[in-house]
């Protein structure tokens, strides 16, 4: 069966990580993706050598792609892009603020003159605004967004993976496939802006209202704001487990069979997510004094039976050999590289995922192509 978007063309004027997620994704579901690389290529080629001496943040979001150099201070590539978009059914760009004009495609011009294209700007602050102008990065959004300032423990931390980049790339993916779904029934296309700031901002929803209701989120590392027992716990033999008790039935339970402590489970002192609360300190003592009179695999076992959700706290080397852990297994220029597998699974097809490009790989046979 062909992809869903078969048939569709992709020009992405990309480089970093959220533009590359989003055409990424596009080209998953079977748009054929051309992506424009400077003569120095996509800085993110660059960032490290890891997966075979490729980038692992490249060969992570770069599968499926045509790599096409374009010098776009040059008139003859400029007129190579401009065909191209004639040509073209979804256009994304991330360069920095206002660049995409000063080459020469302004993108209510584009617009104007293809009316079934659907442009996406990528950018740190949108298009408007105090803050249009700023350049931006992921660790700058989850700082200026607020992130940084609910996350770790004693000191703000930058959370451990591009996650301003990743929803930001997914937050545009999402706003092409609802374009493509408006121009099947208008036939005309759109203009999208998407903002780092403002996905992240919208992410931060719940703390900033818990802060506007008179109680703002604290630093606490894995433990969780408003519930306990919710949290990291360490076994007799130095493992740390992860508990989440979600509601007070939960917690009877979790005191009988995991804790074996059923006067606990009947305490009225406990009885209630806000009591133990109030008593957050002796509600993680009672837990992590049983927790230490075991091994890990005892309590997993206990937790397992009594059906309290649970987790260990893996690093990547317990990762990589997970049971439950799905990969594909992607060609690049070097050999081929295997990682996680995107997390949608579909039933009635079998996906395939196409190889990394090197730098320029097609450019001659797409200069061929849209040579104007």
């Amino acid at each position: 069966m062909p992809l869903p978007l078969s048939g569709l063309l992709v020009v992405s004027l990309e480089q970093a990580v959220a533009a590359p997620m989003c055409s990424c994704r596009l080209a998953d579901a079977g748009a054929r993706v051309i992506k424009i690389e400077r003569p120095e290529g996509d800085f993110a080629r660059s960032y490290d050598t890891l997966a075979h001496g490729e980038c692992s943040y490249f060969v992570w979001l770069n599968r499926g792609k045509e790599s096409v150099v374009l010098d776009l201070t040059a008139a003859a590539d400029r007129a190579l892009l401009a065909a191209m978009l004639k040509r073209a059914d979804v256009f994304v760009q991330n360069l920095k603020p206002g660049a995409i004009d000063k080459l020469g495609f302004p993108i209510a011009e584009l617009r104007r003159e293809l009316p079934r294209l659907i442009c996406c700007s990528i950018s740190g602050f949108g298009e408007t605004g105090p803050y249009a102008a700023r350049k931006a990065y992921d660790l700058l959004i989850q700082a200026e967004s607020g992130l940084a300032s609910i996350t770790g423990t004693n000191e703000p931390s930058r959370v451990g993976v591009s996650v301003v980049d990743i929803t930001t790339g997914l937050n545009a993916y999402q706003s092409i496939l609802e374009a493509l779904i408006g121009r099947e029934r208008t036939g005309v296309g759109a203009e999208l802006s998407i903002s780092m700031f403002d996905s992240m901002a919208d992410w931060m929803a719940v703390p900033l209202l818990q802060f506007e209701g008179g109680k703002p989120p604290q630093r606490m590392g894995l433990a969780h704001t408003s519930i306990a027992p919710y949290g990291a716990f360490k076994s007799r033999d130095g493992i740390d487990i992860l508990i989440c008790v979600q509601n007070d039935r939960e917690w009877r339970v979790l005191a009988k069979q995991v804790l074996d402590d059923p006067a606990l489970a009947a305490d009225p002192a406990f009885a209630t997510n806000v009591e133990r609360m109030k008593r957050r300190s002796e509600t993680d003592g009672k837990v992590a004094a049983k927790f230490a009179t075991l091994d890990a695999a005892q309590i997993m076992q206990k937790l397992a039976a009594a059906e309290i959700a649970f987790a260990r706290i893996n690093t990547p080397a317990e990762l990589a050999h997970h049971p439950h852990l799905r990969r594909i297994t992607i060609g690049t220029p070097h050999g081929p590289v295997s990682y996680p597998a995107p997390a949608e699974v579909h039933a009635s097809t079998s996906r395939r995922y196409g190889p990394v490009p090197a730098l320029g790989e097609h450019t001659e046979k797409v200069r061929a192509e849209f040579s104007p």
